[in-house]
């Protein structure tokens, strides 16, 4: 039996530790049951299961969700069609979501595995500088998929372009200040 403050109160029978429960106006809580005797404690339930919350959703607050989102495409998808799902997918990755690009077979389609093999290679060679590729592509019943997620740069995929050093800066504007003076 441990006390609301954490102290040990000993083993006790059952009665006695209800009874010790009541008159202090709080709960008897069993806090191991398979020790031998049983181990219980006296607390106030409700604000227990409180502050058991409150420290769940601290633990969340920290915490990053990736959502997946699937953005959906037949094999015979028109190449206006696929930029807008290419500008769908950019945006998404984006958000830092994670993305599955599927491939829906339908019909005598489902013949032709590898036009959507060639279309879902395409998708990924032309979205190589926003995202990596996560899962290679798996068929799963009539839809052949991949899954992308958001590259670890966050300057969207475009590569860093040094800044010229401070002493040609400085030159090409004394250059521009002798053109604009008068004689």
């Amino acid at each position: 039996m441990i006390g609301e403050d954490g102290e040990q109160l000993g083993i006790m029978s059952l009665r006695d530790a209800l009874t010790l429960a009541r008159e202090r106006g709080l709960d008897l809580v069993e806090v191991a049951s398979n020790s031998d005797p049983p181990v219980c404690r006296i607390l106030d339930y409700g604000r227990f299961r409180y502050l058991q919350a409150k420290k769940d959703r601290e633990g969340r607050k920290g915490q990053k969700s990736t959502a997946l989102r699937e953005v959906r495409v037949r094999p015979g998808i028109g190449q206006h069609d696929l930029d807008a799902k290419f500008r769908t997918v950019k945006k998404l990755l984006g958000e830092g979501a994670r993305v599955k690009i599927s491939v829906v077979f339908r019909g005598r389609s489902i013949t032709h595995p590898e036009l959507g093999m060639g279309l879902l290679k395409r998708i990924a060679e032309g979205l190589q500088a926003e995202a990596k590729l996560d899962q290679t592509p798996t068929m799963e019943g009539r839809m052949l998929s991949i899954i992308l997620s958001p590259s670890s740069r966050r300057d969207g995929g475009r590569p860093a372009t040094p800044a010229p050093p401070k002493d040609k800066v400085l030159a090409a504007q004394g250059a521009n200040d002798a053109k604009t003076q008068d004689p």
